[in-house]
């Protein structure tokens, strides 16, 4: 009975961990799309088609990244992900960290490689508009989306970063056109960095010095999603692009309508929500 419970066991596990095995003989796999995963060489990733999508129209990406523990079949559901990004013509991709999470931590990171490459196995499945790529993570999952511009961002439109960010004295050798970030100053998972003396903008100290931003930025004033869900917007013009930085007085989470706000004003739609 022990062996028996064992196998069982076994067996369950297995089919947690390893969700992309081969169909049984004379079965047909099923197309990769939401919850079932695109098989890439020993790792795997998720996409999700915008509404009402023609087939033929190239299509902005959002590169999504996970928060720690997670996979990407919550990312192709999460409301205010993908939520977002089919209402708005969006190909959402969102990649599997191995054991759950990403490695940011430095640069020989494999993860930069490996979202690289979903990138560019999406493009053999769908027309992709390049000029049009975003990348996005929240948590840990935003730590490494600021990893991958770090590392791979010059053919980045933006990063769309919540709560999660890379030590503000690391040395990026490529950047993005164009940094949004959003955090809560009650954050405690992944704390606030508040600069000397309590300043607000430290945040993206990394961003600014890389992309040569003068100056203490324009205040954007205070904007809101819902009643619930409003900001105090940082913004500077800077040399090699533009920086946007919005604080909430909040913890850590996903604001409602927040990546969508952001794609609308990307992709110069009118904002709505949801």
């Amino acid at each position: 009975m022990r062996l028996t419970l064992a196998l069982a066991l076994a067996t369950a596990a297995f089919a947690l961990i390893a969700p992309d095995a081969a169909p049984a003989a004379g079965q047909v796999a099923p197309r990769c799309h939401a919850e079932v995963p695109c098989v890439l060489g020993a790792r795997s990733y998720h996409v999700k088609e915008p509404d009402d999508w023609d087939g033929k129209t190239p299509l902005p990406v959002l590169l999504h990244f996970h928060g720690w523990m997670r996979q990407g079949t919550l990312i192709v559901k999460h409301g205010r992900i993908s939520g977002a990004t089919r209402r708005r013509g969006v190909l959402l991709l969102a990649p599997n960290g191995q054991g759950r999470t990403w490695d940011f931590w430095t640069r020989t990171t494999d993860d930069v490689a490996f979202a690289a490459a979903v990138i560019e196995d999406a493009a053999k499945r769908y027309p992709i508009d390049r000029s049009r790529i975003y990348v996005s993570g929240y948590s840990y999952g935003s730590a490494m989306a600021w990893r991958y511009v770090c590392e791979n961002g010059d053919g980045v439109a933006a990063l769309l970063a919540v709560s999660g960010t890379l030590r503000q004295d690391e040395t990026c050798a490529e950047a993005p056109r164009e940094v949004r970030h959003v955090h809560g100053t009650r954050d405690t998972v992944m704390d606030f960095p508040f600069g000397p003396d309590g300043e607000t903008t430290w945040p993206v100290r990394l961003w600014r010095e890389r992309m040569g931003c003068a100056g203490e930025g324009q205040n954007g004033g205070e904007w809101s999603v819902t009643e619930h869900d409003s900001f105090a917007r940082t913004t500077w013009d800077c040399a090699a692009g533009r920086v946007a930085l919005d604080v909430h007085g909040r913890g850590h989470f996903i604001p409602r309508g927040w990546i969508a706000r952001q794609l609308d004003e990307l992709l110069g739609r009118p904002p709505s929500y949801p």
